[in-house]
């Protein structure tokens, strides 16, 4: 707990104060308060520690009463493609190949837009973060449309203007793929604290090996991360070895697109020497079991990765491979799929998920000191879960309970950058009926 109000008898004042719930805090000691609070002024956390303690030295302006919750870290989903909520159920139970190029691919080519974006993405917030995400990494074509919602919206993202060496929706030429991406980053650079804007260059087999150093140099030159598919199937390895001798990620080591900022999404199919050279350069990879599993796209050593010390963290991957981005369930996916296919029950232990979805995230986007954890100084982004429910009681061990109970419908409160954007299950940044009328009306054009 910071110290508060050390002499004298006058309360310090704060902002809010998220008070009687049992806390997780997530920090460098693993500290829990049964009954607990959290304190935030502006957009930051100044004090957690015990609810009585808290009380009695603070003034809160603004009180929410978390009796019978747990509060912790809000979520963070390392891997989405937001506007695909528009896309949702509309090509399922297909093999990857069939379903991108074949479905997902003209879908886009014929009905993405900065409108369009605009509305998935906002439906994505809304989702997201009513499952108890605060905190996404997106990457989709006319991103501009994904950067205004997530402003509208209130929730805190990356945003990466999609990159690929073919006419895309927003870039009908290609030879100004990075032009238009660059233009992106210097748009939206600054204009929000809970805005990062990103490259995202979809895959070494849609990017020239030209486009992917580009791509990378002007993220290092503008101090953002740089985003990639990497390793997805076990064709995409092929392919590699086939084109460029080596596989994907010795590829990009080839490149020079190795380092602490790019996050490799997948990477289902990396070897033991790939593991050691993003482990080595200091990559961040994203989980994404409910897409591979959908997508029968692999499983990926995840018990390697860990093990080696490479910064991994959950993503759900877009609705169209996907269906949903509710972070709890790829937590309970995430363990439950590395012990039936290790057979082994003992792998990815809940605390080690939970982690995933927190402070690895967190540490993934190069973001350790403002997010993943409830310590002061921090960013005050954070929810409340309500154990006030049959399926949730008893309660023994909170991170168990998180991974294999708890579901995105038990989030009652979320704060975002120290602002209250969800209370008692009521949206308060997103008018999702307006959001939803606007989501069936696209939806009606991309199937009459």
């Amino acid at each position: 707990m910071a110290t508060i109000n050390p002499h004298g008898n006058a309360k310090t004042p704060v902002d809010l104060l998220i008070t009687g719930g049992l806390v997780l805090t997530l920090n460098d000691r693993d500290e829990v308060f049964s009954v607990g609070a959290v304190a935030v002024t502006g957009d930051r956390i100044v004090a957690v520690g015990d609810a009585s303690a808290l009380l009695g030295a603070l003034q809160p302006r603004e009180l929410l009463d978390a009796r019978d919750c747990l509060i912790m870290p809000g979520l963070i989903n390392l891997h989405t493609h937001a506007a695909m909520t528009c896309f949702r159920g509309l090509a399922d139970d297909l093999p990857l190949e069939t379903w991108l190029h074949e479905h997902i691919f003209p879908a886009e080519t014929k009905h993405v837009d900065e409108d369009n974006v605009y509305w998935g993405t906002l439906l994505a917030v809304a989702e997201m973060i009513r499952s108890g995400t605060t905190t996404l990494c997106d990457g989709y074509f006319c991103e501009d449309g994904a950067a205004r919602a997530v402003v509208a919206g209130g929730i805190r993202a990356v945003c990466a203007q999609g990159v690929v060496d073919f006419p895309v929706p927003g870039v009908p030429d290609p030879s100004k793929n990075l032009e238009t991406a660059e233009k992106f980053i210097r748009r939206w650079w600054g204009r929000s604290p809970r805005l990062t804007p990103s490259i995202f260059c979809h895959s070494p087999y849609t990017c020239s090996g030209e486009t992917l150093r580009r791509g990378k140099a002007l993220c290092l030159e503008y101090g953002v991360p740089f985003q990639i598919h990497v390793a997805e199937t076990s064709g995409e390895v092929e392919e590699s070895l086939r084109r460029h001798g080596c596989r994907p990620v010795a590829y990009m080591k080839t490149l020079d697109l190795l380092d602490s900022g790019t996050i490799c999404h997948h990477a289902g199919w990396v070897d033991g020497h790939e593991i050691d050279l993003l482990a080595g350069f200091g990559a961040a990879v994203s989980h994404n079991p409910e897409s591979n599993m959908k997508l029968a796209s692999g499983v990926a050593p995840l018990p390697e990765m860990l093990g080696a010390g490479v910064r991994v963290g959950l993503g759900t991957d877009g609705c169209a491979s996907n269906n949903n981005l509710d972070m709890l369930r790829e937590m309970d996916t995430a363990a439950k799929l590395h012990k039936v296919h290790r057979l082994d029950p003992t792998v990815i232990a809940a605390r080690t998920v939970v982690r995933m979805a927190t402070s690895g995230g967190a540490a993934a986007l190069g973001m350790p000191n403002d997010l993943g954890s409830l310590a002061p100084g921090k960013k005050a982004d954070l929810i409340t879960i309500d154990l006030d429910q049959p399926h949730l009681v008893p309660l023994y061990e909170p991170y168990s309970h998180l991974v294999y109970a708890a579901r995105g419908a038990d989030v009652r409160d979320a704060i975002i950058d120290g602002r209250v954007v969800m209370r008692n299950r009521e949206l308060l940044t997103v008018d999702l009926e307006r959001v939803m009328t606007e989501v069936r009306r696209i939806a009606k054009r991309i199937r009459p």
